[in-house]
């Protein structure tokens, strides 16, 4: 199985961005589909972006046109570019590695968007 550790989350103010990185290790990174998911206080988890081992990326309609995921096979590493953060984007946020037989979470980072 793949293991993960998320990184770059913090406190920003409303309007400002965070890039979010996950490094996996312990498997073949590139067959694996990517996710970024969060959680809010008292809210279920929720999809915030997936991208498929060849690249194509896909959006929660909240995140469309402010959020920009990608991947690095070559570094083990998926991204998550977070633009024109708002409030309600504060959540705890997880990276995921998903293929047949294996469906792996992060520990979590926390971001905190301040109005």
């Amino acid at each position: 199985q793949v293991q993960l550790v998320e990184s770059g989350g913090g406190l920003v103010q409303a309007g400002g961005s965070l890039r979010l990185s996950c490094v996996g290790s312990g498997s073949i990174f590139s067959f694996y589909k990517m996710g970024w998911y969060r959680q809010a206080p008292g809210k279920q988890r929720e999809l915030v972006a997936t991208i498929t081992s060849g690249g194509t990326p896909n959006y929660a309609d909240s995140v469309k046109g402010r959020f920009t995921i990608s991947r690095e096979n070559a570094e083990n590493t998926v991204y998550l570019q977070m633009n024109s953060l708002k409030p309600e984007d504060t959540a705890v946020y997880y990276c995921n590695a998903r293929k047949l037989g294996d469906n792996t979470w992060g520990q979590g980072t926390q971001v905190t968007v301040s109005s």
